[in-house]
């Protein structure tokens, strides 16, 4: 396959809409795999998205026309899965398992579209939210995060020259060069890509995917983009999130519901998948509560994805538990995710290797690290940290507290609600960069 000349394409940008989401596909695994779950067991609860800018500093609105983001949204609204992409899901084996989407959750899937959107301005920020059953709502987490991030991308490249733009493209294509250089000299290292929500663009995710695959040859595991994995002959990888939690948290009507929900979700998701999907996200309320309160079943779990804790001291916790329960970490693995640059994941595998298996999904400093790159100085190409998070379930206000405060999301007396049942334990504040 001929390889775009991504900066000849920008250049040449003359058409009236070029879609940003071309494909249902261009989206997270976890994201198809939670859907299954929801589809299956909770099809009657609603679940609101709720787009937040982190980077107060950045205004979005000033940044990207209203106009065409809702172009955008709109085009994403007239998408459908193919025949391609449907026979692909369920003929393919993931995770050493075929047909692991269900024939009547295909089914179902050839008719989904994304629901309607509501859309406002207010102080130089956008509020866009996705209400609507959870299992239809639940799939614009990524093509909204994407929509805006490209468009944010076009909107800081749309003044520069044919010859600026090749300078740019070669700049930011030798710095993740040399960041693969440096992680192929890591023997025995797991990368996948986890950038597919705060990319630059589609293009320029596509781009590293394939330079991973050249250039870290096996070390390079798969992606989460569904598509990519699907164009490349790749794995798609993930498993959960966040949003499982908190909607079953948001729902329960006791403490001891709320206190129980973590672990609600992880039996319900074993009855619907099993073997190297059985990966734990223990943060939503925190890693020390959750590893305080966790049945012993859950040692038995193939590993851990600790999210927003630093990774060495975070993953040092979990080694500490399992070898409580009596597991040996050899046999376990970590997952590490959060922020990660080259330099993390370094650091992170030289401290752990030989304590445990890990893999590193390796995100926004993957697909849209673009500092320094400009020939011009600007700051509108560096990323942000840009979440859709689910914000209510059934009406009910939804709260994630994590082990990073300064990414807690919710109602301010909810958090504290939360707060006074999970305990603040384990909990430390770090500047959130993307």
């Amino acid at each position: 396959m001929a390889r775009t000349d991504i900066a000849r394409r920008v250049y040449n940008h003359t058409w009236k809409l070029d879609p940003i989401v071309r494909s249902l596909l261009d989206t997270d695994f976890y994201k198809l795999l939670m859907l299954q779950m929801i589809w299956g067991m909770y099809p009657k609860v609603d679940a609101t998205f709720t787009l937040i800018n982190r980077t107060t500093s950045v205004r979005l609105a000033d940044e990207i026309d209203e106009g065409e983001l809702r172009e955008q949204l709109d085009h994403a609204r007239t998408l459908r899965f193919t025949k391609k992409e449907m026979i692909w899901l369920g003929g393919n084996t993931f995770y050493g398992r075929k047909q692991i989407f269900e024939p009547e959750f295909l089914a179902w899937l050839e008719d989904f579209r994304l629901p309607d959107y509501e859309l406002s301005k207010r102080d130089g920020q956008y509020e866009l939210s996705f209400p609507g059953p959870w299992m239809y709502t639940t799939l614009w987490e990524i093509p909204a995060l994407a929509i805006i991030n490209e468009l944010r991308s076009r909107a800081a490249m749309r003044s520069f020259g044919q010859f600026a733009l090749d300078v740019l493209y070669a700049r930011a294509k030798a710095k993740m060069w040399a960041k693969t250089e440096r992680l192929k000299a890591l023997p025995g290292i797991r990368i996948s890509d986890f950038g597919t929500r705060r990319r630059h663009s589609f293009l320029w995710q596509r781009w590293c995917v394939e330079a991973l695959k050249e250039g870290i040859g096996e070390a390079f595991t798969g992606t989460s983009n569904v598509l990519l994995a699907m164009d490349n002959d790749l794995e798609a990888l993930g498993t959960n999130a966040h949003e499982l939690p908190m909607v079953f948290a948001a729902l329960a009507n006791s403490v001891e519901e709320l206190r129980q929900a973590p672990y609600k979700v992880l039996q319900d998701w074993q009855r619907y998948y099993g073997g190297n999907l059985l990966i734990v996200l223990p943060d939503t309320f925190g890693t020390a509560a959750f590893l305080r309160d966790a049945p012993d079943w859950i040692a038995d779990w193939t590993g851990f994805r600790p999210d927003s804790a630093p990774p060495i001291e975070g993953g040092e916790k979990i080694l500490s538990w399992w070898r409580e329960k009596g597991k040996d970490p050899k046999q376990k693995l970590l997952i590490f995710s959060d922020g990660l640059e080259v330099e993390t994941i370094e650091e992170t595998y030289k401290h752990f290797r030989g304590k445990v298996r890990m893999s590193f999904g390796w995100g926004t400093n993957l697909t849209n690290d673009f500092e320094g790159c400009a020939p011009t100085e600007t700051s509108s190409l560096d990323a942000i940290s840009l979440v859709c998070k689910v914000s209510e379930a059934n009406g009910r206000p939804a709260v994630k507290l994590s082990d990073n405060p300064a990414k807690s999301t919710g109602d301010e007396k909810e958090i504290k609600r939360y707060l006074r049942i999970f305990g603040e334990k384990g909990r430390v504040e770090q500047l959130v960069k993307v």
